[in-house]
C-alpha cells in the first residue's frame, strides 16, 4: 500500500518550447523505472455546476462533500500490472491520517475513512493535449459526508517497481453538500439557505416592524478565503461533528471578544473610530477587510453580527437564515424574569432596571442534523454572535439547540419570560406588584424559502402563550435561576389599561395615547403616570423628558418634534411608560409602549439596461423628512456580482428637499442580481433600499457562472501549455 512518507517530488529542469508555441510541463531528472505524472487537473467543466459552486469567483475547483468530481491525470505510459496510482489529499499544516487531514486514495479502492476514487469513463470532455502525455484519464473522486471542510492540497501519486512519485496541484476547497448532516431536501430550502446571495434583516419594534435589505455575497471575490481563514484563525475544525464545530468556531470568531475576530461591538453611540453599524449594507466588505488587515472591523451591532454569520455559513455550505426576536429580553442576574423596579410613585427607577428588553435582537438558524445529540434534536440550532455581557461581565455567544429552546432551558430568556413589576416599599424593600405574561419573544421573524416574505416562526420557538405548555416551559426555566419564580398579580382585573400612538414619522409631530377601562360595577379612582424617554434597540433608557399624572380614563399625551429630537438618536425608539393603582382594590396597572420612527425609504432605479461589463446609472432618490437640513450623510452601496462604487458623501439635504443622485455600478455577472443601499446620518435612523434586475452577458460566452467575477467582467487568459475546457481549474 502507499504510505504518508514515501514519494518523491520530481526535480524540474528547463523544458524546451512545445510545438504549440506554449511550454510543455517541466522534464525531470528521474531513476530508470520510475513513472511520473506529467499533468493533474482537478476538475471537470461540470463539476461547478453539479455541485452548485460556479458562482465562486475562486479558479481551483469547490466542492461539496457526498458528491463526486473528477480528478484528470496524465502519464507519459499507461499503468502496467503491479503498477498503482493513488490521489493524496492533506488539510492544515500538520496532516494526520489518525483526523482524516491526510487521506491516501488508491485507485479503484477507497480510504479508510471513506473516500474513494474510480477511473470513469463517462466523462466527455477531453483532458487536453499535453506534451510528453501518452495516457490519460479521468478519475472520479468522492468525499465522505463525514470529511473535515477547508483548503486541501492534492496531489498524485504513481508506485513501480523502482518506486513512488508525486505530484501535486493547486488546492481545492470541501465544503458541505448532499447526504452529509447538513443536506435538505428541499430545492426551495437550498436555493435560499445555501445559495442565495442576498436578503432581508428586520428590525424595528413588535407593532412596527422594518426590514433592511442585506448582500450576503458569500460567492464574491475574497469571501472564501476569507471564511476560511476565519476558520484557520479559530482554530480550523479537524473532527467530527464539523457542522456543530463549525457554527461554535464561526460564532466567536465574529466578534472580536476575546479572540481578535472579525468585527468589534459598539453601542455607545460614538462610531467616530470606525464605521457606524447602521452604514453597513452587506458582509463583503467587512470581510474582505478582516482578511486583507488580520485586524477586527469596526464596529458591528446584532443585525451586522448576524449578516456575517449567514455569509460565512452559507460560503461554508451550512444553510443559514437570519432571525429577528422583537421584545427579546437580557437577563443581567440570572432570575430568567424580566425585573421593572418602581418608586412609591410608580415612576421606573432606571438605575435599577438592568434587565433590559431589546427592541429587538437578531441571530441566526442553521440547519444540521445532531447524531452526537439524543433523537430529537436535528433541525434548526440557534447562534448568536452578538457579544453578551452577564452579571459576571464575561461574555457569551454561542450555538443553542432548538428543542431547549422551546423547553424552556438554553437561551430560553431571549424569547420566553415573565416580565415582572417592583415596587419600592416604605420600608425601603420591593415589592412584586404585577406580573405581565407573553410580552417576551413575540414576532419572531425570518425570510422565507422562495416567498421572498416574512415568514413568523415564533411557534417553533416556543408553545402558544397562556397554553399549559408554555407555563410549564416558563417553570422548567425559572426554576434554575437564581431565585424562586414570583408569582405576583397578573394583568388579570376589573380595570384595564392600553396604550397606543397615533402616525409616527420622523420629523413630526407624535400622538401617544392611553386607555382605561373598568369591566366592574363599581366605581374606581386611579391617576394614570406617564414617562416619556429615548431607549436603544438594546432596551438602554435614558433620562425620562417628561413626565405627567392624569386622572382622566383616556389621555392623549403629544410631542413635538423639537421635544424628542435632542433625545433620538440612530436605532433609538421613544418609550412610553404607563403606571397606576386602583385606590379602592390595590390592583396595579403597567404598561410599555415602544414607538419607533418611520423614516422614508431610498428609491433605487436602474437607468438602462444592465449588461456584465458594462457600467449602468442607478438614480438613488430620497426625501428629507425633517424640518431642519441634513447634514453628514452618506451613502453606501453593495450587491453580489456588482462593482460598486465607494461611500459618497452627500453634503447638505435641505429641509424637506428630495434628493436625486446619480451612481455608476458595473454588474460583474450575469443573471439576477440585488443592489442594497443604506444612507446613514447622525439626525436620521438609517434609510435602506434596493433595486433586483437583470444583467445580461457581456459576450456569447458569459452565462454568469463562470467565476469571473473579480476580473471585472472580463475575461481570463488562459494559460499557455495548459489544458483547455476547465471552468473548475
Amino acid at each position: 500500500p502507499f504510505s504518508p512518507q514515501n514519494g518523491r517530488q520530481p526535480q524540474p529542469r528547463h523544458s524546451p518550447p512545445s510545438q504549440n508555441g506554449g511550454h510543455s510541463p517541466p522534464l525531470c531528472l528521474l531513476p530508470a523505472g520510475l513513472l511520473a505524472p506529467v499533468w493533474l487537473r482537478p476538475g471537470s467543466s461540470a463539476n461547478r455546476v453539479a455541485h452548485h459552486t460556479q458562482e465562486f469567483a475562486w479558479r481551483p475547483l469547490v466542492v461539496r462533500r457526498g458528491q463526486r468530481f473528477h480528478v484528470g491525470v496524465a502519464l507519459p505510459r499507461p499503468l502496467r500490472e503491479g503498477e498503482g496510482l493513488c490521489l493524496e489529499l492533506t488539510l492544515g499544516p500538520n496532516p494526520q491520517v489518525s483526523k482524516g487531514t491526510h487521506v491516501l486514495v488508491p485507485l479503484g479502492d477507497s480510504s479508510p475513512t471513506g473516500w474513494r476514487a474510480e477511473p470513469d469513463e463517462g466523462v466527455a470532455e477531453p483532458l487536453g493535449g499535453v506534451a510528453g502525455c501518452d495516457h490519460a484519464l479521468w478519475v472520479g473522486l468522492t468525499a465522505p459526508p463525514t470529511a473535515p471542510i477547508g483548503r486541501y492540497r492534492l496531489s498524485v501519486r504513481t508506485r513501480t517497481e523502482a518506486g513512488e512519485l508525486r505530484r501535486r496541484s493547486r488546492g481545492k476547497k470541501g465544503i458541505f453538500g448532499a447526504e452529509d448532516s447538513v443536506y435538505m431536501e428541499k430545492t426551495s430550502d437550498l436555493s435560499e439557505y445555501v445559495l442565495n446571495e442576498s436578503g432581508r434583516i428586520f428590525y424595528g419594534t413588535e407593532e412596527q416592524i422594518a426590514e433592511r435589505a442585506w448582500n450576503y455575497g458569500q460567492f464574491e471575490p475574497g469571501v472564501l478565503e476569507a471564511c476560511l481563514y476565519i476558520l484557520d484563525r479559530g482554530g480550523g475544525c479537524p473532527t467530527a461533528p464539523p457542522p456543530a464545530m463549525v457554527a461554535r468556531v464561526v460564532s466567536a470568531m465574529v466578534n472580536s471578544l476575546d479572540d481578535s475576530g472579525v468585527l468589534v461591538g459598539n453601542w455607545t453611540g460614538d462610531y467616530s473610530q470606525g464605521t457606524n453599524p447602521s452604514a453597513w449594507a452587506g458582509s463583503v466588505g467587512i470581510l474582505r477587510s478582516f482578511h486583507g488587515s488580520g485586524a477586527p472591523v469596526r464596529y458591528g451591532q446584532c443585525w451586522v453580527f448576524a449578516g456575517v454569520v449567514t455569509t460565512v455559513l452559507r460560503c461554508l455550505g451550512l444553510p443559514t437564515r437570519t432571525v429577528t426576536n422583537y421584545n427579546s429580553a437580557h437577563d443581567t442576574d440570572t432570575s430568567l424574569t424580566t425585573d421593572i423596579y418602581l418608586d412609591e410613585a410608580m415612576r421606573p427607577l432606571e438605575r435599577l432596571n438592568t434587565d433590559s428588553v431589546w427592541n429587538f435582537h437578531v441571530w441566526n438558524d442553521c440547519w444540521m442534523k445532531r447524531p452526537d445529540l439524543p433523537q430529537g434534536y436535528d433541525g434548526w440550532q440557534v447562534v448568536d454572535a452578538t457579544p453578551q455581557e452577564t452579571s459576571s461581565g464575561t461574555g457569551y455567544t454561542g450555538l443553542y439547540w432548538f428543542i431547549l429552546v422551546y423547553t424552556g432551558y438554553t437561551g430560553f430568556i431571549l424569547v420566553n419570560s415573565d416580565k415582572v413589576y417592583w415596587q419600592r416599599q416604605a420600608h425601603g424593600g420591593f415589592a412584586v406588584v404585577h406580573v405581565e405574561q407573553g410580552a417576551i419573544g413575540r414576532r419572531i421573524s425570518t425570510l422565507g424559502a422562495g416567498s421572498a416574505a416574512r415568514v413568523d416562526i415564533t411557534d417553533q420557538y416556543k408553545h402558544p402563550e397562556g397554553s399549559e405548555e408554555e407555563r410549564r416551559a416558563v417553570n422548567a426555566a425559572t426554576s434554575h435561576g437564581s431565585r424562586p419564580r414570583q408569582r405576583g398579580p397578573t394583568s388579570a382585573g376589573e380595570v384595564t389599561l392600553t396604550v397606543g400612538s397615533g402616525p409616527a414619522v420622523a420629523g413630526a409631530e407624535l400622538e401617544l395615547r392611553a386607555v382605561v377601562k373598568n369591566q366592574g360595577a363599581e366605581p374606581r379612582t386611579l391617576r394614570l403616570r406617564f414617562s416619556l424617554c429615548a431607549v436603544r434597540y438594546t432596551g438602554v433608557a435614558g433620562a425620562a423628558f417628561r413626565q405627567e399624572q392624569h386622572p382622566e380614563d383616556t389621555v392623549t399625551m403629544t410631542v413635538s418634534y423639537a421635544e424628542y429630537q435632542p433625545h433620538v438618536g440612530d436605532q433609538d425608539a421613544l418609550k412610553l411608560t404607563v403606571a397606576a393603582a386602583v385606590q379602592e382594590t390595590g390592583q396595579v396597572l403597567a404598561k410599555e409602549l415602544l414607538v419607533r420612527l418611520h423614516t422614508p425609504e431610498l428609491t433605487l432605479t436602474l437607468l438602462g439596461p444592465a449588461v456584465v461589463g458594462q457600467e449602468v446609472p442607478v438614480q438613488v432618490v430620497f426625501q428629507n423628512p425633517l424640518p431642519e437640513p441634513l447634514t453628514g450623510a452618506s451613502l453606501r452601496m453593495e450587491g453580489a456580482g456588482i462593482s460598486c462604487p465607494k461611500p459618497v458623501s452627500l453634503g447638505s439635504v435641505g429641509a424637506g428637499q428630495t434628493l436625486r443622485l446619480s451612481q455608476s455600478v458595473t454588474p460583474l455577472r450575469a443573471g439576477q442580481r440585488r443592489l442594497a443601499a443604506t444612507l446613514e446620518s447622525a439626525a436620521l435612523p438609517p434609510l435602506t433600499g434596493s433595486v433586483q434586475f437583470n444583467v445580461a452577458g457581456g459576450d456569447a460566452g458569459d452565462t454568469g457562472s463562470t467565476g469571473n467575477a473579480g476580473n471585472g467582467g472580463r475575461r481570463r487568459r488562459r494559460r499557455r501549455g495548459r489544458p483547455g475546457g476547465s471552468t473548475g481549474g
